[in-house]
């Protein structure tokens, strides 16, 4: 089929790429430059502009965007969708938030032009690996979309599907994001734990290999742990700072909207923000306090601990 990609990203460029070499006509903007030529080079067409996608498109006009949640996304969808007419397909491949999503939905449908949101999966390997696709909207119009979502999954029968109508593909991913916070931290504290273990000489990257064959914690997350430890066994090239995309946080707060406990996502998702305090002044206190009330030994800003 022809379809637009804009946004050529990490995933966005791949997943151009992927389609192009399931023999797709794929058409390709981004702000740099580069990046579209780059797609050029291997077969893709680039868009003189979003605007002109009206013009450059045949009917019926399908358009992908891989771009950052918020304005950038509302921005581009109403460029693109200046010169789409009734029936045409914008999609939001994007982590925009779910409520955006059913918005936009009932906006463009005023217009006669379907907006799908797909959440997407898979990082830097799906153009390999394929891309695990969510998507939310009418049946009609992600059914005219099988033939790219069946190249850019796993397999034609694997890994992707509609989930439900406006705004369930972007609300699947994010419950699918939150769940990933959870798993992350729990290897990232077990693996701490093994560590700091004297006397036992633990090799991690060797229990990480071990685990990833036949035990029940298996799973592509522990993969890539035990990859990263091969490379680095201490970690000692990385720094202990983790961002977090919004889909973590939104999940937190439909989880207390629903009234569902979810425990171990919201403590993933504090620890991330822990990781990025250089001095967690709630930490200070604390050891202020007890110094107050029982005289224990501080450590001052210089590292050396000081007996009161």
């Amino acid at each position: 089929m022809q379809i637009a990609m804009v946004g050529l990203g990490k995933m966005g460029a791949n997943m151009a790429a992927r389609l192009l070499e399931g023999g797709h006509d794929v058409f390709v903007f981004d702000r740099n430059p580069p990046k579209v030529q780059a797609l050029v080079d291997q077969g893709a067409r680039g868009l003189d502009s979003m605007e002109s996608a009206g013009q450059q498109l045949t009917r019926r006009r399908v358009a992908w965007l891989m771009l950052p949640a918020g304005e950038p996304t509302e921005s581009a969808l109403q460029r693109l969708g200046s010169g789409f007419e009734p029936g045409d397909i914008l999609v939001d491949g994007g982590n925009s938030n779910y409520r955006d999503s059913i918005q936009r939905a009932s906006r463009w449908r005023q217009q006669g032009v379907h907006f799908i949101d797909v959440g997407t999966s898979g990082g830097i390997w799906g153009r390999t690996a394929g891309y695990c696709l969510m998507a939310g909207g009418e049946a009609e119009a992600i059914e005219f979309l099988r033939p790219a979502l069946e190249t850019l999954a796993p397999s034609p029968t694997t890994g992707w599907g509609r989930v439900g109508p406006s705004g369930a593909g972007h609300f699947v991913k994010m419950v699918h994001n939150g769940i990933e916070y959870g798993l992350m931290q729990a290897y990232a504290e077990g693996f701490e734990i093994l560590r700091a273990k004297p006397g036992l000489e633990l090799d991690v990257h060797q229990v990480a290999e071990i685990w990833r064959h036949g035990s029940v914690v298996r799973s592509w997350l522990l993969d890539l742990t035990a990859s990263a430890l091969a490379e680095d066994p201490s970690l000692s090239s990385v720094r202990g700072w983790v961002a977090d995309s919004g889909e973590g946080r939104w999940t937190v707060e439909e989880a207390i909207e629903l009234d569902v406990p979810a425990p171990v996502i919201s403590l993933s998702l504090w620890m991330r923000y822990r990781s990025r305090q250089e001095q967690s002044y709630a930490a200070r206190l604390l050891a202020a306090m007890r110094q107050q009330f029982g005289g224990h030994a501080v450590k001052p800003a210089n590292g050396n601990v000081e007996p009161v």
